[in-house]
């Protein structure tokens, strides 16, 4: 049986060394077994869970949707129906995403073609910046942006 340290499963997966201890301690990789020296020793299962977490991460899920995505892969009889529900919640959470990220497009477009006469001053961006009524319309940016590539 093929062994790995913890270093081995960062560098086969992309997952940061503090981020593969963040799952075990959130449970989403069980606990290896340790050497007498104290260090961590993966199996091949935690190397698949690991890589599994980490592709359902760049696609956005979070960690609850993923624990519960995990539970069902490990139960092949069950029916797919949850697993369906919880990509079509991530589905419909990526679509509000790219409709806030067209309005903030569109205001940064805007406000970056203004005609300036080059001083502060009277520099569009500035005002538009101090005071959100001068956008042409609601836009919040997405706080969770950075998770979609994230580990």
């Amino acid at each position: 049986m093929k062994e790995y340290s913890i270093g081995q499963m960062s560098r086969q997966t992309g997952v940061k060394v503090t981020t593969i201890r963040y799952y075990e301690s959130r449970g989403l990789i069980p606990s290896p077994a340790r050497t007498a020296g104290g260090q961590r020793r993966y199996d091949e299962a935690a190397l698949e869970r690991l890589a599994f977490l980490r592709h359902a991460r760049e696609l956005g899920f979070g960690l609850d949707d993923i624990a519960d995505l995990m539970a069902l892969a490990k139960e092949p009889a069950e029916d797919c129906a949850p697993a369906h529900e919880i990509a079509r919640r991530q589905l419909a959470a990526v679509d509000r995403r790219m409709t806030i990220l067209g309005q903030l497009r569109k205001e940064l477009a805007r406000m970056t073609n203004a005609d300036d006469n080059g001083q502060a001053a009277d520099c569009r961006i500035i005002q538009v910046l101090g005071d959100h009524r001068l956008c042409i319309g609601a836009h919040e940016a997405p706080t969770n942006l950075t998770t979609i590539h994230s580990d």
